[in-house]
This record gives C-alpha cells, sequence and structure tokens, in this order.
C-alpha cells in the first residue's frame, strides 16, 4: 500500500516529535533545518499509519539495516516497507514482499551533466526528444532509484537501465512531483 503526504510544511514539528520513537526522535533532531525535521517526522508517521492500518502493528519500531543500509522492522521481518521524501512530500510503501520507492521534485532546468552521468545513451536520448525533458527525466530518475532501493543496493555509481520492472510511476496532477514504486512480481 502507498502512504502520500505532500503537504509536509504543514506539519507540527513538536506534535509530531511527541508521537514518534525515541529513535526517530533523535534523528530528527539531528537536522539543523525545519524543512528536513519535518520530513523525517513525516515519513516516519506515514510508516506508523501504514503499519497500523495494514498489519494491526502500533507501538516503538526497532529496526535493523541490510548489508547495504537498507531498513527492516526487527521485530516483523515479513513486513517490507521502503520510505522516500523531496521538499515537501513523504512517501511509504508498505507489502508483503520487497518493496521500493522514490519520490522527486520534478527540477525546473535540465542538468546535462547529471544526464550524461546517470542514464545511458538511449535514455538521453528520450529525455532530450521529450516534449517536457524535466518531467521525463524525474519518471526515469525516480524509477531508477526506485528499483535500486527495491533490490536493497541503494544508490551506487551503478545506474540500472529499468524498463518494465517498476510497477508504478506517478506524476503528481500538480506536476510538481513524481513518484515510483516498484514491487515484487
Amino acid at each position: 500500500m502507498i502512504y502520500l503526504n505532500d503537504h509536509t510544511e504543514d506539519l507540527s514539528i513538536g506534535r509530531a516529535l511527541e508521537r514518534v520513537s525515541p529513535q526517530r526522535r533523535e534523528l530528527a533532531l539531528r537536522y539543523v533545518k525545519d524543512s528536513d525535521r519535518r520530513l523525517s517526522l513525516a515519513v516516519y508517521l506515514l510508516l506508523q499509519e501504514a503499519l497500523e492500518k495494514e498489519y494491526g502493528v502500533t507501538g516503538d519500531l526497532t529496526f535493523g539495516f541490510g548489508p547495504h543500509g537498507k531498513p527492516f522492522l526487527k521485530d516483523y521481518p515479513q513486513i517490507h516497507f521502503n520510505l522516500s521524501h523531496c521538499p515537501g512530500v513523504a512517501l511509504c510503501v508498505v507489502g508483503d514482499a520487497p518493496v521500493g520507492c522514490d519520490v522527486e521534485g520534478v527540477p525546473s532546468v535540465l542538468d546535462l551533466d547529471v544526464c550524461r552521468h546517470v542514464f545511458s545513451e538511449e535514455e538521453q536520448n528520450f529525455i532530450l526528444a521529450s516534449p517536457s525533458p524535466t518531467l521525463s527525466f524525474a519518471r526515469l530518475w525516480t524509477q531508477k532509484e526506485a528499483f535500486l532501493k527495491y533490490t536493497g543496493e541503494g544508490l551506487t555509481d551503478h545506474f540500472p537501465i529499468v524498463r518494465g520492472v517498476c510497477s508504478e510511476t506517478v506524476v503528481a496532477p500538480s506536476g510538481a512531483y513524481v513518484y515510483t514504486i516498484c514491487r515484487h512480481p
């Protein structure tokens, strides 16, 4: 299931800190900027909501981490989740099998250096030929990152071509952000 909050700027940091585990509270308070604190808290609150609604899980969560840093729930290893955020938007996906997700804002300007580093020549050509290159960039970027998070690799210097692997890519009605979900087929 997908849980999304695209109004994280409305989140009260004080009230959110009261609702999260000590581990998440400590992590959120390490951030200097309030916007980063809100995002850290917002994704955790989405995870709490998802776990309660989908699995009846309540209370503080204890996390473990895979070999490349992918988090898992120590007490509920059968529940899979993934979190992502970008300015103003928090995303959480939960399921009974591995999942990966990514949300990114659509950039106002296309960064060609990033394109050359991250995308294959074919993908670069697709982006540049697109009626909306920045939107195409964001779609492909989220697909790659969601796939790497799905596999547990995380971001590396290896950016695979991910045609047909990700199950869902959504452009926000406002066009301001894109998210992609990868799930076990």
